[in-house]
């Protein structure tokens, strides 16, 4: 299943990368959806290439039902991102990989911070995928409008965080 966002923060790539990378931002938007931030580590410069890990629980209260009998009340969420250095327009690029913990269920995509005036043009295009045999599709499927709220959210909070901090 494919993932395709986009959505401009009328702020620099500099500035929603700090916010993207921020351990109280990803905190904040973990309890936000009733989850709670577990961990996070970033290794490497934020001024170059640099790579972070974040793992998170959230609760499946909001997923359907059959994905939820694989799953639990509760998953937990290893997001692993590597950033390449800016470009010279300041623009960025980030690998994102989501493993579920006990879930069939891999997320892989690349989003691209887009230096756009004094603008950031956040472009996201992945795609959600499931090992399980038969059902694999209908999991994937499912599991993909989730993914694309979680991905997004962080987009529309980093707004209201820049505006607040």
């Amino acid at each position: 299943m494919a993932l395709s966002a986009s959505t401009t923060l009328p702020h620099s790539v500099e500035s929603v990368t700090a916010v993207f990378v921020n351990e109280d931002f990803l905190r904040h938007t973990s309890e936000l959806v009733g989850g709670t931030l577990e961990s996070f580590a970033v290794d490497g410069d934020l001024a170059g290439a640099f790579n972070t890990t974040t793992v998170r629980t959230i609760p499946t209260t909001r997923m359907p039902d059959l994905a939820r009998k694989f799953v639990g009340e509760s998953l937990k969420v290893t997001q692993l991102e590597s950033w390449a250095a800016p470009a010279a327009d300041g623009s960025r690029e980030s690998s994102i990989s989501l493993k579920v913990a006990g879930a069939p269920l891999d997320v892989n995509a690349v989003q691209r911070l887009v230096a756009d005036g004094g603008s950031t043009r956040i472009e996201l295009e992945g795609t959600v995928t499931s090992s399980v045999p038969l059902l694999g599709g209908k999991i994937a499927d499912a599991a993909e409008p989730m993914v694309g709220k979680a991905l997004n959210i962080q987009s529309t909070q980093a707004q209201a965080w820049l505006e607040s901090h």
